[in-house]
């Protein structure tokens, strides 16, 4: 899995996730915690627990949330440019999800989707994402508010663990190729759930022990790096994921750290990267590899999804490169 990861060039995949993450991510928080603030109001409790719930995902910033009094303030015209700009910023996340999961895929270009209908699937990203805010919100809040006893706590974390699930295997499916099979996509989705949720406990524990501090570093820099730092974590630890559904679906292993030797896996691997340097329909793609001995009988080439085989030998015995 790792190895496939250097092979997609993750390191700059997960570098442009965590940017548009970022951009998307700001708006959604303000414009929600200014929804719930002004709904509650009357609730001090429920407001409290709600805000909490909102923010759990992301404790690292969602803690100083808490203490702006300013979002109360709020005007029409506000929440209407707020949620322009996450329109636009979700927009922008899931176009570098549908980038990065064509790139995990290794899909040439002529099987990757237009302009529309990236706009489309972009459309139902921003859903799923709403849907899988308010729910995990929801659930959160259950926890926290009221004085509930320890088995309706751990049912409702359960149930938070298990929405994550539900949020991310439909992410997978809105952002995969759809020749891949939703199947397929259930392991990457249940090792990002728990991935997802040992991140938040990790990330609640550091900021409980670690950012309250009252100094310029903590109230300032602390949250933003430490969003940053929270957002670079959670999108590897879904690429990863990704990774993990296309190593089993392709059965990518074993692999090699240093070659030569060449394994099966290694020269499906090459072959999966030379098929999606094709762009255009008209251009043919061949791989063959010299290193197997001459009396191994050789596989059949891999094929990328939606994308037809290189084309055989022709009657005149001419052979597409």
């Amino acid at each position: 899995m790792v190895k496939k990861l250097g092979d997609d060039n993750g390191g700059v995949l997960v570098a442009n996730l965590t940017y548009t993450a970022f951009v998307a991510i700001f708006p959604l928080l303000l414009i929600l915690v200014t929804v719930l603030v002004n709904v509650a109001a009357s609730d001090p409790s429920l407001q409290s627990a709600l805000i909490n719930g909102a923010t759990s995902q992301f404790p690292s910033f969602g803690h100083q949330l808490q203490h702006i009094h300013a979002l109360r303030r709020s005007t029409v015209a506000s929440l209407i440019i707020g949620l322009l700009v996450l329109a636009w910023g979700v927009t922008r996340l899931a176009q570098a999800g549908l980038f990065t999961m064509a790139e995990v895929w290794n899909v040439p270009g002529p099987a990757r989707p237009g302009y529309m209908p990236r706009l489309a699937r972009s459309v139902m990203f921003l859903l799923v994402l709403l849907v899988g805010v308010v729910i995990s919100t929801a659930l959160a809040g259950l926890v926290t508010y009221g004085h509930h006893s320890f088995t309706f706590r751990a049912l409702a974390q359960v149930l938070a663990g298990l929405a994550n699930l539900g949020l991310y295997l439909l992410g997978f499916r809105v952002l995969t190729p759809k020749s891949v099979s939703s199947r397929q996509l259930i392991p990457g989705a249940v090792a990002g759930a728990i991935f997802w949720t040992i991140l938040q406990a990790i990330g609640a524990w550091l900021v409980h022990r670690y950012m309250h501090s009252a100094s310029v570093y903590g109230t300032l820099f602390g949250p933003v790096l430490g969003l940053l730092a929270w957002i670079y974590f959670g999108v590897q630890g879904t690429v990863y994921a990704a990774e993990i559904n296309v190593v089993l679906a392709r059965r990518l292993w074993p692999r090699t750290l240093i070659q030569p030797p060449l394994t099966e896996a290694d020269r499906t691997s090459l072959a999966l990267q030379a098929l999606q340097n094709q762009r255009r329909p008209e251009q043919q793609v061949q791989v063959t590899f010299t290193d197997r001995p001459a009396e191994t009988e050789a596989p059949a080439p891999p094929i990328s999804p939606q994308v037809v085989p290189p084309a055989a030998t022709t009657a005149s015995g001419q052979q597409g490169h």
